[in-house]
């Protein structure tokens, strides 16, 4: 968190979304590659269940995006959220675009969509008071859960409207 927050930029170190999409999907802890598109856990989450939504086109804004790319990242949040609601049953939900640093984006110049899950009474003292997040859930026990879910997706049709 140091480093992210610092505002210092290590311009040698490849974009993570980029290199995630050459590791193995448990390494990267990739749930689905579509086309376009690809849905990862979030490393460092706001809550359990964090997803993010990511083009493989590396691009800072939506606005670099086609017309395909877009709807593939739209269809993609829609059934994460699909997808978390039966896995984790969140009491809601927040859906994301931080562009630039300045909104927040960690990673400003590979744009992406957090899908973050949220409970009633999920915010606690503990960031506050201790400058520590806590979660009941490890990222990769979370992955494990979720990951048959996208497979199940995968292989049947992906974006049917229920």
């Amino acid at each position: 968190m140091r480093e992210v927050s610092s505002g210092k930029k290590d311009k040698s170190q490849e974009c993570i979304f980029c290199e995630a999409v050459r590791k193995r999907d448990e390494e990267a802890l990739i749930l689905y590659r579509g086309k376009h598109c690809y849905v990862i856990m979030n490393l460092y989450p706001y809550n359990t269940g964090h997803v993010m939504v990511v083009p493989y086109k590396h691009v800072p804004s939506i606005e670099h995006l086609n017309s395909d790319e877009l709807l593939e990242m739209m269809q993609l949040v829609k059934a994460s959220i699909k997808i978390i609601k039966q896995a984790l049953n969140p009491d809601g939900f927040n859906i994301g675009i931080n562009l630039g640093r300045v909104a927040g984006a960690g990673i400003e110049e590979h744009v992406h969509i957090h899908v973050v899950p949220r409970w009633v009474g999920d915010a606690n003292f503990m960031p506050i008071i201790a400058g520590v997040k806590v979660l009941p859930q490890d990222v990769r026990e979370t992955y494990n859960i979720l990951k048959p879910y996208y497979e199940e997706m995968q292989a049947n049709t992906i974006f049917e409207d229920s």
